[in-house]
């Protein structure tokens, strides 16, 4: 998902390598983590793009529920539309960057439809925290020795025996 590339929208290509990588972390008994930064799905595939967010979140489901594997989701900014409403919040642990942008739809695409207004830092990650949407903020440059201590307690308390 690279943001600089159509707003990191997910289309059937990415939905695709994503669901491989899950089966492939299945099949491994691997840990995965994905690391997410869209703008949604692929408005140009219509229905198609759309049907990502399924097969990716039905994929994971296996992953998580079937062979009881650990997955950690980071979320970036931006994090929005179906990305965050689906395979982005399935994490057994997420975790956002600092003042990352998380939302289902913008503030402009809310005020326009809802014709409201959306309160400034309401779809920052801070905010979103303290509302209890995920587990923990977390700066890039500790990032790595956060995720080693969460796989280190993973492997501690596995969720599955293998």
């Amino acid at each position: 998902m690279d943001f600089q590339f159509m707003g990191g929208s997910t289309g059937s290509f990415v939905g695709e390598k994503i669901t491989r990588l899950i089966e492939y972390a299945t099949k491994e008994f691997l840990p995965l983590i994905i690391v997410c930064a869209s703008g949604g799905a692929h408005m140009q595939e219509g229905s198609l793009s759309l049907m990502q967010m399924a097969k990716i979140s039905s994929a994971l489901y296996d992953y998580q529920s079937n062979t009881k594997l650990f997955y950690v989701s980071i979320l970036t900014s931006p994090t929005t539309g179906g990305v965050t409403t689906s395979f982005g919040m399935l994490g057994d642990i997420i975790i956002a960057e600092p003042n990352a942008y998380i939302a289902f739809a913008g503030k402009r695409v809310i005020e326009q439809t809802l014709n409201k207004t959306v309160p400034d830092g309401s779809q920052a990650a801070e905010y979103l925290f303290q509302k209890g949407l995920f587990d923990l903020i977390v700066p890039r440059n500790p990032l790595k020795s956060v995720l080693s201590e969460l796989f280190q307690l993973h492997t501690f308390f596995p969720l599955n025996q293998n």
